[in-house]
């Protein structure tokens, strides 16, 4: 049976404490924008010597990578295709801890980090030629500087593809990028921007939605790029989320990922739909944090608020509330454990699988989430009780990596598509 191990309850302790210390005493600046989310971030990584490890981890992998291409280009390349999640599953356990935990005070930080490594640095680690990767990773994985990751637009949300807009045309040896994307988490503020965007090589006959979909690499402050201001949100308040403009931008050959429209790993719909399996899986473990936070917020309330004479625990709707809440987190957690357990095994969920964990822990958090603020009652409402960002933050999994009502059809289609 999968477990918590002693290294991850160690870690997930000493995040407490920097939770404790750095974050929840500037929570009302964070969620207001007054502050900005990006230096905890750096500090977080830096008291956790994160950066380091990230530094060192960089560098390894780059050496590895030029020694592969001196001796072999092909075996080389087909290597960084071919990947392995040995290694993600070792350290899996402990970084969903600390996801849980982050995600039970502010889900917003925790984008901000993620989206940056996990979708940004990660495309291009996975897509990218190794002088892409020597170009702009090792200033990614330490936070030294921020990505965003690009695929959403105002006309296709969850039609991402289809209803894609934003194309590039070829222009002599580069390309020039036109459109809008919207809903970017970090886009008012990335220094580097991952871009999907379809290829308008001028035939009227191939239908725009079956257009191939490139993968381009941007720097913030190049000509024809505007970077929109920061959403006012309902939720996720710390977490600068925002719309990007391309007019004209010019990008050399260097800037699409691998270098060459045919990749050996598909086109940008192949790279997104890796994307979303780890991101999907991703929000288990943020719903299981803000589960256990509200869990334990209601718990401790539940022994200290008084109502005529007693406390409100011994009532017996309040007890039936609390018990929900217990199950609740027993079932979303284990539905993390069995997915760590497999990624020890090396195997990856489908897309399926990984939407059903999203769809399940999503709903679950958020119905956990209001069950707090009723069981609070008019405290709450309030927003210094904290269940009321705790609701707010919870119904944004329902829509965030993709709307709930997307991942239903995935598990139809994975269900449907098995032979049984």
């Amino acid at each position: 049976m999968f477990e918590w191990s002693d290294t991850d309850i160690i870690m997930r302790d000493t995040m407490r404490a920097f939770i404790a210390k750095e974050i929840r005493p500037h929570l009302d600046e964070l969620e207001s924008g007054e502050l900005s989310p990006y230096p905890i971030a750096r500090k977080l990584f830096s008291e956790f010597g994160l950066d380091a490890m990230a530094a060192d981890a960089v560098k390894t992998m780059l050496e590895k990578e030029r020694d592969k291409a001196a001796a072999a280009p092909q075996e080389s390349a087909k290597s960084a295709k071919s990947g392995g999640f040995g290694a993600i599953g070792a350290q899996a356990s402990m970084g969903a801890a600390l996801v849980s935990e982050l995600a039970g005070v502010s889900i917003g930080l925790l984008s901000t980090v993620g989206v940056s490594l996990g979708l940004g640095a990660a495309t291009i680690a996975s897509r990218g030629t190794l002088a892409q990767k020597e170009r702009w990773l090792p200033e990614l994985m330490t936070l030294e500087k921020i990505a965003a990751w690009a695929i959403t637009e105002p006309d296709a949300g969850s039609d991402a593809f289809g209803g894609m807009k934003t194309y590039v045309r070829r222009d002599g040896a580069d390309y020039l990028l036109n459109g809008q994307k919207t809903f970017i988490t970090n886009g008012p503020d990335a220094h580097v921007i991952i871009v999907y965007a379809k290829l308008d090589e001028g035939d009227q006959a191939v239908d725009k939605r079956n257009r191939k979909v490139l993968t381009f690499v941007l720097d913030a402050g190049m000509p024809g790029l505007t970077q929109g201001k920061a959403f006012k949100k309902m939720g996720m308040m710390s977490s600068p989320t925002g719309e990007l403009f391309f007019d004209n931008v010019r990008l050399g050959p260097d800037r699409l990922l691998g270098e060459t429209e045919n990749h050996e790993g598909g086109d940008g719909r192949d790279s997104a739909r890796a994307n979303f399996v780890a991101e999907r899986m991703g929000i288990a473990a943020m719903s299981l944090g803000i589960i256990n936070e509200c869990h334990r917020l209601c718990v401790d309330y539940a022994k200290s608020r008084t109502l005529w004479g007693k406390e409100i625990g011994q009532f017996q709707l309040i007890q039936l509330k609390l018990a929900k809440m217990e199950v609740a987190r027993m079932n979303v957690q284990n539905m993390v454990f069995q997915t760590l357990e497999r990624l020890q095994a090396g195997k990856l969920p489908s897309i399926g699988e990984a939407s059903a964990m999203k769809w399940y822990s999503s709903e679950t958090a958020t119905e956990v989430a209001m069950d707090a603020v009723q069981l609070f009652g008019g405290n709450g409402y309030m927003a210094e009780y904290r269940v009321e960002q705790l609701a707010r933050d919870a119904k944004s999994l329902m829509i965030y990596a993709g709307s709930n009502e997307v991942q239903i059809t995935h598990v139809a289609k994975g269900l449907l598509s098995k032979d049984r």
